[in-house]
């Protein structure tokens, strides 16, 4: 049987949904104790005066919990090194950061006693799964208040004339009303005309783009940069050595103003129906790929293939939100053992969206230039190839022959 909710405490953004959370828990819950939580991972300029926000609005205090140096160590980087990229395209920016945040807040809701967590998630979303999974890990008994699966309003134009009924100042109007998520890592965009498939993005349109230009209005000169990697993390650009965090400011700066990471996708959401999004990841982008190229070099044909497969099943982990689950454990242990020399230098030259590349070294290349060499040659006998062929094809030779003997028998 469920108890009184007296406290409960909200996963706090200060975006529209949780701006209207704060009265509604409050109209709806016998006047409860309100404690916002935001956890910052990298968002910006969006936590400004949130504490005099969510106080205004009927909040009893709000926690900001800086935990951007955990998400990149955490959670990006493991997920870059295993190479996990969502149905091709997504990079996983809002589904990796909501664990982290979800643990948070359960630590901060058993410190202050609280009878219940609250999110802003709507119910036809992936992020409503993975809070509420990650909150299961760490609080199974825990109970769970998610008001876009039961209160009054029908869409984002009914909460904002509540909003505005309440005196909640909102950063977005009816015209720039789109629904976005922002970290360190990417910027989402999803409504208005973006949920119609067949419109552009208005990348040009002032305001619409944050992270990055389009590439129409990046440089018309090349940009060269150089990532250095040991054991598959990044931790030097252009030969200055820098912590996680800052490897990846640098590389939105340099891949933002050269138009990286832009992405326009329909993806499969968890629930079931195909939602359309843009996302803005440019240094992300640049990251994955720097990681990708370099094992190109490092990794033996069976451990990249294989580790290809585990590759997408990461990413589906990942978006469903399962991150602390056995198997994504599991998974980690594995990919972590193909890092080991996954170590060198990758050089890129961006321009205008694409990521050229411009040179890769290793100290544990498995790349020989004696034996992969089109000039003539001491250390690869040719004719060798000839026996291999003859026995590699052997199954599909004998086939062929008793295929052709039995169409033979039959047009006796």
């Amino acid at each position: 049987m469920k108890k009184e909710i007296k406290k409960v405490v909200l996963a706090y953004s200060g975006g529209l949904d949780t701006s209207i959370i704060i009265p509604w828990l409050k109209e709806n819950y016998n006047n409860c104790e309100v404690i916002a939580v935001s956890g910052d991972v990298g968002q910006g300029a969006e936590l400004d005066g949130l504490e005099e926000k969510a106080i205004k609005t009927g909040a009893s205090k709000l926690y900001i919990e800086h935990l951007t140096d955990e998400f990149i160590k955490d959670y990006i980087y493991p997920t870059v090194k295993a190479g996990a990229i969502y149905e091709g395209e997504y990079l996983l920016g809002t589904s990796f950061a909501r664990p982290l945040i979800a643990k948070r807040i359960v630590e901060i809701a058993k410190a202050e006693g609280a009878d219940a967590i609250c999110h802003g998630c709507t119910g036809k979303g992936n992020d409503q799964v993975r809070f509420e999974l990650a909150i299961k890990a760490f609080a199974p008994d825990m109970q769970i208040i998610a008001p876009w699966r039961t209160w009054e309003f029908k869409s984002r134009e009914e909460e904002i004339e509540y909003a505005e009924k309440k005196g909640i100042p909102l950063k977005i109007n009816r015209e720039t009303n789109y629904s976005k998520d922002k970290n360190i890592w990417h910027l989402s965009h999803e409504g208005l005309d973006l949920e119609d498939p067949s419109n552009e993005p208005t990348y040009n349109k002032p305001g619409f783009l944050e992270m990055s230009v389009s590439p129409e209005m990046a440089p018309d000169k090349p940009e060269y940069i150089t990532i250095s990697f040991e054991k598959g993390e990044a931790v030097a650009i252009d030969g200055v050595k820098m912590n996680p965090t800052q490897i990846v400011e640098k590389l939105n700066e340099v891949g933002g103003r050269n138009g990286i990471g832009l992405c326009d996708l329909v993806e499969n959401r968890l629930v079931g129906m195909k939602s359309r999004g843009v996302y803005e990841t440019p240094g992300g982008t640049i990251l994955f790929r720097a990681h990708q190229v370099l094992e190109t070099i490092c990794l033996d044909r069976d451990t990249q293939h294989y580790k290809a497969l585990i590759a997408q099943q990461y990413a589906d982990l990942v978006y469903f939100g399962k991150w602390f689950t056995p198997l994504r454990e599991a998974l980690q242990a594995f990919v972590d053992k193909t890092q080991e020399t996954v170590t060198g230098d990758v050089k890129f030259k961006l321009y205008k969206g694409n990521i050229i590349n411009a040179g890769t070294t290793s100290p544990y290349s498995l790349y020989s230039e004696d034996f992969a060499t089109f000039d003539a040659d001491d250390v690869y006998d040719q004719s060798d190839s000839a026996g291999f062929i003859n026995l590699y094809g052997l199954p599909i030779k004998v086939k062929a022959l008793l295929d052709r003997e039995r169409e033979n028998k039959q047009g006796k």
